[in-house]
C-alpha cells in the first residue's frame, strides 16, 4: 500500500498510525482490516509473494548447476526490486533496522521460504554421503545451504545500507557468498 508507505517514510514507522493509514487511503478502520491483520502485514505482506517468484526462479535454473549458485541466481528475481526502486528498497530496509519488531517478523517471513525452497535445494545436493558411525538419518543440508545464503542476503543487504547504498546490491551480494564459498560463481 502506496499511502502506508508514503506515511511510514514521513512519519516513522512506529509514529504512523492504523487510522491515519486509512484514513489518508480513504477507507475506514475495518475496510483496512479487511486488506491487512496489522500495520506490520502493510509492510511485510509482499514476501510471501516474492518467496514464491524465489522458488520458480530457482526451479528454472539449469540442472546442472550447483546449489548455491542456483540460489545466488534464483536471487536475482529479490534484487530486482532494489534495481526497480533503490529509494524504496533503502526506505523498506530503514524501517526493518529501525523497528526490531519487524525485521524479526522479516527475517520470519524468509524462513517461511525454506519449505518452498528445499525440494529444489535436495535434488541439486544429490543423496547424502554414506553415512558414518555417527548418523543421525537426518538430512539437514538442504536446510543448511539455505540458511547459509538467505543470512548472505541479509548480510549483504545490511552492509549495503552502511556504505550508504554506494555499490550495487548484486556485487556486494557476490562478495558475501564468496566468503562463505570461495570460487562460487
Amino acid at each position: 500500500m502506496t499511502v502506508a508507505m508514503d506515511l511510514f517514510a514521513r512519519k516513522g514507522y512506529d509514529a504512523t498510525t492504523i487510522d491515519e493509514i486509512a484514513a489518508v487511503a480513504g477507507m475506514s478502520r475495518s475496510s483496512f482490516f479487511r486488506y491487512f491483520a496489522s500495520k506490520e502485514d502493510v509492510v511485510l505482506d509482499h514476501l510471501d509473494a516474492l518467496g514464491e517468484s524465489l522458488a520458480e526462479a530457482l526451479a528454472q535454473r539449469p540442472a546442472g548447476e550447483d546449489a548455491w549458485t542456483a540460489l545466488r541466481r534464483a536471487f536475482d528475481v529479490l534484487l530486482a526490486y532494489h534495481a526497480r526502486d533503490p529509494q524504496g528498497a533503502r526506505g523498506l530496509r530503514q524501517m526493518l533496522d529501525g523497528n526490531p519488531a519487524l525485521r524479526a517478523r522479516n527475517l520470519d517471513k524468509q524462513c517461511g521460504w525454506h519449505d518452498r525452497l528445499i525440494p529444489h535445494i535436495a535434488a541439486r545436493l544429490g543423496p547424502a554421503p554414506d553415512p558414518g558411525p555417527a548418523d543421525t538419518g537426518i538430512n539437514a543440508r538442504p536446510e543448511a545451504v539455505i540458511g547459509a545464503a538467505l543470512a548472505c542476503l541479509e548480510a549483504a543487504k545490511r552492509a549495503w545500507m552502511a556504505a550508504g547504498c554506494r555499490a550495487p546490491l548484486d556485487k556486494v551480494l557476490d562478495d558475501v557468498m564468496r566468503t562463505v564459498r570461495p570460487g562460487a560463481f
